[in-house]
Order: structure tokens, then sequence, then C-alpha cells
């Protein structure tokens, strides 16, 4: 599960790319003045410095967790030029899907700064059909083993024409979880949106949402949008027979919202009948940046910890994140009851990292205060190494798995909490439905630290499990499709018309 053989120490070596030239170069991860930095050297455009994790404590932590490799059975492309130039998948990557990206449009009813897509910037209009939507689903669930998740993305993918026919398609085809990533204009504008949305199989919106003041939105999105997003939500909450899922997303950049985070976190526990979770994005900045101006606005994931830490006077603290791989126990024990293989959280442990807290009133409850995370995932471990592939794994599994109960602390559990119970149901019917009922007695609280290039890990991109599917039959690593090598950009290109003949051609101008 875990690889006990990598080296939990600093320094250590890696790939990246040059920031001005984008060829593969040495790197080095180091600690310095209890940062953890990379360094990396050109030998045409000289050398590059970045913080790679602002706590050299809390990554040293999160190494613990690196994962096995788990490989898709059929890759689509051999390993020629070597990561991250020979996506598709290629034969060498080490995560399978675990969330695809599916961009419908880059059309947006915004012009944001700071989006990686956006028609008005680039002159181009691309924009896939339902045609092309359905071709790119059906690859996606050609792999083996299959993605557990989609999201609709763009641009802006609720403007599209067909956005809620694909979304009942993506759900006819077998997605367990469909979701989308939208600015909430369109949820705030038409009443009866959000209702459509959880009728045509959507399960959760991932709402971009960078803080509560005004001045957060007019820097980073170019016009007042809190009271959108309040109506955005308010929507949700609306639609029957169950509030549409919504989880906060914030991009958080140093000096300019990082103020904003614990006003996020208590907007959230405020709003948690509909609210499920926080995906905190740090900065990822596309292009070149002054030197100065970056190291000012550099965001990483221990930061953000650090300004949850403030936010909650130390009630949630950094020990109590913990990497995406720490859940792949879970996974394996999931696998030894059924005897069915599942795409694995195999990604990089400093790819993101995610905590869950309790709320009952205005107490707050990390889930480590009653539950011993290590202690259960290590037991969790040990339990799918002794079943698997033995006759009756699922039996024995169940009574084994009840070793797992020890490791929660009724006496610091939040009154009326039936946890146990809730994982008892998990374990046996390991379906969406009781996994649900744990989200919502807690609020999960994630951060996704995407590249840019200059605290580029190749290492990270080889184990990136969140991949883009293409008009073309290519499925990319998030940080090789939008940073590192030009696919985007390429791809973009290869399928879309000029935005002027676009606005000729439907009557906008």
């Amino acid at each position: 599960m875990y690889v006990a053989h990598i080296a939990i120490m600093l320094p250590k070596k890696t790939t990246s790319l040059c920031p001005v030239c984008r060829k593969v170069i040495e790197a080095e991860i180091y600690e310095k003045d209890g940062k953890v930095m990379i360094k990396k050297s050109c030998p045409e455009h000289g050398f590059f410095e970045d913080v790679y994790w602002s706590d050299a404590e809390m990554f040293l932590r999160a190494e613990k967790y690196w994962p096995k490799e788990q490989t898709v059975k059929n890759p689509k492309y051999p390993v020629v030029d070597g990561c991250p130039f020979d996506c598709g998948l290629c034969d060498a990557h080490k995560t399978p899907t675990l969330l695809a990206n599916i961009d419908i449009t880059n059309r947006c009813n915004l012009r944001c700064p700071i989006c990686f897509a956006n028609a008005n910037a680039s002159g181009y209009v691309y924009e896939i059909s339902y045609k092309q939507a359905v071709a790119m689903m059906r690859l996606l669930m050609e792999n083996d083993p299959k993605p557990y998740a989609i999201q609709f993305s763009g641009g802006e993918p609720t403007i599209h024409p067909d956005f809620l026919k694909m979304v009942k398609e993506a759900r006819r085809l077998g997605f367990v979880q469909v979701q989308v990533a939208t600015n909430g204009i369109k949820l705030a504008e038409d009443a009866t949106f959000a209702q459509k949305m959880l009728d045509a199989g959507m399960h959760t919106v991932y709402l971009q949402f960078d803080g509560i003041d005004e001045r957060v939105y007019r820097i980073a999105r170019g016009r007042d949008l809190f009271e959108v997003k309040k109506k955005a939500i308010e929507a949700c909450r609306n639609t029957k027979p169950v509030p549409l899922s919504t989880v906060l997303v914030p991009t958080i950049v140093n000096g300019v919202n990082d103020d904003q985070v614990g006003k996020i976190f208590w907007f959230a526990v405020e709003n948690m009948d509909v609210v499920r979770g926080i995906n905190f994005q740090p900065v990822s900045f596309a292009g070149r940046i002054e030197d100065e101006e970056r190291e000012k606005q550099r965001f990483t994931i221990p930061d953000l910890a650090d300004r949850m830490e403030k936010a909650t006077d130390g009630v949630i603290s950094k020990k109590d994140w913990y990497p995406v791989p720490c859940v792949l126990p879970l996974f394996e024990l999931a696998m030894a009851l059924d005897n069915r293989p599942r795409a694995e959280f195999t990604i990089h442990p400093h790819c993101g990292a995610a905590t869950y807290v309790f709320v009952r009133g205005k107490e707050i409850i990390p889930i480590t205060q009653f539950i011993d995370v290590e202690g259960f995932l290590e037991e969790a471990k040990e339990i799918a190494e002794e079943v698997k592939g033995s006759k009756f794994a699922k039996i024995k599994g169940m009574a084994k798995a009840m070793r797992l109960l020890k490791y929660i602390d009724d006496k610091s559990m939040p009154e009326g909490m039936k946890i146990k119970e809730v994982i008892k149901e998990i374990l046996g019917k390991r379906d969406k439905s009781s996994l649900s009922k744990f989200h919502w007695q807690s609020l999960y609280i994630g951060a996704m630290h995407f590249q840019d290039l200059y605290n580029y890990d190749i290492q990270r991109v080889m184990r990136c499990g969140i991949h883009y599917v293409t008009p073309d039959g290519r499925i990319i690593p998030f940080c090789a499709y939008n940073t590192g090598a030009t696919y985007r950009e390429e791809v973009e290109k290869r399928f879309s018309v000029p935005l002027e003949e676009w606005r000729k051609k439907h009557g906008e101008s």
C-alpha cells in the first residue's frame, strides 16, 4: 500500500521543467529556513528557486504516505520522449484516472485574470458537441480500472446548450460521481437550473468561491460576485428532494485573499445543510511572472493549514491534515472485501491534503479528536492484507474490520453522533449512500495545489489522478495539460473556431 523503501528525508532529487523553454532539467528539493524549496538550473536560462511546501515538518510527515504505483491496464501511448510529453495516458503513468475533467467550452460569462481557459482572452471558441462529449466519456469508461468521477468544466460549462443532456448521459454511462465546476452565475440567475441539474443526475456543484468580501472578487474576477454566490448556494439548498451538494472552491493568492481562509470556513459552517466541503486551491501562476511578485503571492498547503489554525484558535491544527493517499488502506480493504479491482488513490503525497471536522452548535471538532486516524489506517492496511484473496474474504473481512472500532473514542465523540454505525454500514454496503451519511455529518476541508512552471515536479505529474479527456482520444494529467507541455493550447486550437466567426454564426456581438 505505502512504499516503505522511499526515504523520508531531504534533500532529494527530481526532474522539473525550465520555466522559459520548458525543457526537462534536473531539480533538487531541499530544506531552507524551515521551508521546503525546489531549485533547478537551465543551461540556457539560468537558475530558478521557489517554495515547494512552506513547512518542512509538515512535508516530512506527508512523506510517510508515499503510495504504491497503480498503472492503467490499457495505456494509450508508449513512452518516447518521457514525462510530460507522451500523455495519452502513457504506460509510465502511476495513477489511474480518479477524477476526469471534461472541458465542454471555453466560453464564459466572466473574464477572470487567474483563469486557465477563456475564449475572450484566447480569441477562439473551443466548444465540443454532445456527440464528442459522449465519445470522450465512453473512452474514459473503457479504462481499466474505470474512473469514479467526472467533472464538467470550462470556461463556464453551464452555458453550453447541451450541458444537462451531457450530465444525464454521464450518469447513464456509470460514473459514480458527476460534478460541475461553475462560477454560479447561471444558478443565481435561473432559479430552476439547480433543480434541473439535480434531476439530470448531478451530484455535486464545485462553486468558485474566493471569499466573502467583494474586494476580493473585484481583484480576482473583475466584478462584485459575493451576492451571486449566495444566490447560487440558496438555489442548491432549495432543490428537492434533497439539497444539491455544494463544495466551495477558493483560489488563494497570498496578499490578495489569504485573509479570507477563516471567513470562508465559517461561512461553510453556517451553511452546512448544503455546503459539504471546501476545496482550497493555492494559486498556480500562468506564464512568466517577476520573482519578487511570485515570492510575494506564493501560497502553499502548509500556509493554508497555518491560516486555518489561526482562524479556529488552534482547534484545527496542522497535525489534523493528512495527504490524500493516506486513504489507500481503505480502498485496499474495500477491494479485499468484495474482490473487485478499483482505481486507487496512488497520487503523490504532496499534491493535496485534507481533514474532516464535525460541528456541534458553534463547537468545531476535528476528526482527529475522537478517531486515532493513524492507528485506524494502519489497522485497515493489516486487515486488507490478511483477507486479500482468501476464501470467504467478505465474511472474514467484515468480522476482522470490527477491530477498527477500537480506534474511535466514544467519550470524545460529538453528542448524538453515530459514526460507529456509519462505519459499519460503509464496510457492509460500500456504496455511495452509506458514504454520504458520513459526509452529511461532517465538513470536508481540503487543498489541491496544482503546479506551475516554477514549482514543477515531474514526479507529481506521473502520479496525478485528475485527468483531462480530449476530443482526439487522449487522457492527460491536469498539471501536464494546463502547465507543463502545451497540450491545452494545442487541443483547443485544433478543435476551435475564431471568436469572431463563432459570434457571427451564433448571432452574438
